[in-house]
């Protein structure tokens, strides 16, 4: 069995990477901005909010979700997709906390 790369960096990082992954596609930053705007949990079929297939938005879904910014529950016969209020909070302070760490001196060499 192969070991995977990310096994060697620190619990930390493959935490922000993770969650830095489902933020880097701007469908799903959409989706979110989309959920969080409603203050609302959509149900059924929401590709036509979108441009994007079905089958498209359903993968980016999926995405939000293995990531925690999103879950799932049942309700009779249908599906409710809510924005995790406590993971998106969490996920403000991981990416605040990681750029608040990136201290760039005046003199950096690649400012112009």
């Amino acid at each position: 069995m192969v070991a995977s790369k990310i096994e060697f960096f620190e619990v930390e990082l493959q935490k922000r990477a993770n969650l830095f992954k489902a933020l880097a596609h701007p469908a799903r930053l959409q989706i979110l901005q989309f959920l969080i705007q409603t203050k609302t949990c959509l149900s059924g079929d929401i590709s036509d909010m979108f441009p994007l297939s079905r089958t498209t938005v359903n993968q980016h879904m999926r995405e939000l979700k293995d990531a925690g910014l999103i879950y799932s529950h049942v309700k009779g016969t249908k599906i409710l997709y809510c924005i995790d209020c406590e993971k998106i909070e969490e996920a403000r302070n991981i990416l605040g906390g990681f750029l608040n760490e990136i201290e760039l001196p005046l003199d950096f060499c690649c400012q112009y």
